[in-house]
C-alpha cells in the first residue's frame, strides 16, 4: 500500500474503494521517481511545508567547478534521506558527461523499502542547462 504517497493513496481510495492492498514494486518505483522529480526541482524556501524542503540554489557553488559536483551530491543525498522515506542507504555519485558539458549527471543508489523486503534501485538524475533535474530509473 506504500506504493504511493499519502495524497496519491487518498485519491485512489476515493476512485476505487475496494482496491487491493498488495504492493507492486514497479508502481512504488514510479511513485518514488515522481516524488524525487518534485522534491529535487523545488528550491529551498519555495514552499510552506518546510524551509529546507527541496534543494538549495546552486548558483554560488557552480562557480567552483571542482567542488560543485560534491556539494550537489551531498545536497541531493540529504534531501532524499529527509523527504523520501521509502529509500534507505542513499548514495549519490557524480558521473561526468564528456559529450555534454552544460549538464551534470548523478546516479542515486538506494534500497527501496517494500512491505516484505528491500530492493536495490538506481536512479539517474540529470541536471540540465536550464537547472531542471530529470529522474530516470
Amino acid at each position: 500500500m506504500r506504493e504511493e504517497r499519502l495524497l496519491e493513496r487518498i485519491r485512489m481510495r476515493e476512485k476505487m474503494p475496494g482496491r487491493s492492498t498488495s504492493e507492486d514494486p514497479k508502481k512504488v518505483i514510479d511513485s518514488v521517481m515522481l516524488h524525487l522529480q518534485k522534491v529535487l526541482n523545488t528550491r529551498q524556501g519555495g514552499v510552506q511545508i518546510a524551509e529546507d524542503y527541496g534543494l538549495p540554489d546552486f548558483n554560488d557553488v557552480l562557480h567552483d567547478r571542482a567542488a560543485a559536483p560534491r556539494e550537489i551530491e551531498k545536497s541531493i543525498r540529504k534531501t532524499i534521506q529527509k523527504y523520501e522515506p521509502r529509500l534507505k542507504a542513499v548514495r549519490v555519485k557524480y558521473i561526468p558527461l564528456e559529450d555534454n558539458l552544460l549538464s551534470i549527471n548523478f546516479e542515486i543508489h538506494a534500497r527501496l523499502a517494500l512491505e516484505d523486503t528491500d530492493q536495490s534501485v538506481i536512479f539517474e538524475s540529470l541536471v540540465g542547462d536550464d537547472g531542471r533535474i530529470t529522474i530516470r530509473s
